[in-house]
């Protein structure tokens, strides 16, 4: 299985809205996403379910540089 397989399956989530979030994500960016973005991306995907929108949604400001750098992207 591929890097950008396993990583596609991981954005399957209990939340549809953030199963589409993390899809449409994938298909603009992942192709050009930095190295540093992609361990960025890994690691925000160990992130709950819930969580993880809110910060998405921007409802919640992001724990570091390197998640808030990130989240810009989904815009």
């Amino acid at each position: 299985m591929s890097e950008a397989h396993r990583i596609r399956w991981q954005c399957r989530r209990g939340l549809l809205e953030l199963d589409l979030l993390l899809t449409q994500f994938l298909d603009r960016h992942f192709e050009t996403l930095s190295p540093a973005n992609l361990v960025t991306f890994k690691r925000v995907l160990d992130y709950p379910d819930n969580y993880l929108l809110d910060l998405a949604l921007g409802k919640l400001p992001p724990p570091d540089a390197e998640t808030a750098a990130l989240i810009k992207l989904f815009e």
